[in-house]
């Protein structure tokens, strides 16, 4: 069983060398928590990991033996677990195959299930109330072309946000954030044109794409004590793209 410092809070972060996970990382290291960061590139995983002094566990949230290994190699207590891991897969229905839907079902929200479960009992260890910060998207609050796969996904999760926060309360509290499109490696592939990016930012109300800092800042406050009272939540945090529709 891993010890440490006493007043200190233990985070668990799944993607947490990608954009949004490591953006996250690095502003719960800046406020002393403990970190332990899960990823599948090794090389990446070890620089991010080393650069904020955290522990780390490399794997893929489609191997299914991930889990219970970094539950063992995180220890007890766990005071929080982020499951920042996604897919953007962007295809007509007509193209969209088996593999497709079961893939982005098995990353988004079967990853997210099978990484609460096996850290629950550490999570219900937490000398205080443990906190669970799941990722949803703004396709699973409005219909987007194109978003068949992963709007299914992410809709999974919203049902698994509410009813794990319901289950789990008021010992572990379980919210979700739903973005929309983000400045981050999981997107390079749709913002590589920058007129297409313009474009897409130009729907939001803000006027602009949001960016790993903005959604990890929701994130560090939904881990901390200063949101001891919200769970079963799911925020949008997507520059007013879910709500809004500004004069064009």
């Amino acid at each position: 069983m891993e010890t440490r410092t006493s007043g200190t809070r233990k985070v668990l972060i799944y993607g947490g060398s990608g954009g949004i996970g490591f953006a996250t990382a690095k502003l719960l290291h800046a406020r002393h928590y403990a970190l332990h960061l899960v990823g599948r590139n090794a090389a990446k995983l070890a620089a991010c990991a080393a650069e904020l002094g955290a522990r780390y566990t490399v794997g893929d949230v489609t191997d299914s033996t991930l889990f219970a290994r970094v539950a063992q190699e995180v220890g007890e207590p766990l005071d929080g677990l982020v499951y920042a891991v996604g897919t953007i897969n962007l295809r007509s229905i007509q193209r969209l195959t088996e593999e497709d839907f079961v893939r982005d079902f098995q990353v988004n929200a079967l990853g997210a299930a099978l990484a609460v479960q096996a850290s629950l009992p550490a999570l219900k260890k937490s000398a205080g109330t443990a906190s669970v910060v799941l990722f949803s998207s703004v396709a699973a609050l409005q219909g987007f072309s194109l978003h068949a796969s992963v709007g299914m996904a992410k809709g999974a999760v919203n049902g698994l946000t509410l009813a794990l926060a319901a289950e789990l309360a008021p010992k572990v509290r379980v919210n979700a954030i739903a973005p929309s499109l983000t400045r981050t490696p999981l997107g390079e592939s749709i913002l590589a044109n920058e007129q297409m990016a313009a474009a897409i930012a130009g729907l939001h109300a803000m006027q602009r794409l949001g960016t790993a800092e903005d959604i990890a800042a929701l994130t560090a406050f939904l881990l901390s004590e200063e949101a001891d009272w919200i769970t079963g939540q799911i925020i949008g945090v997507d520059g007013g793209r879910s709500t809004l529709r500004t004069k064009s």
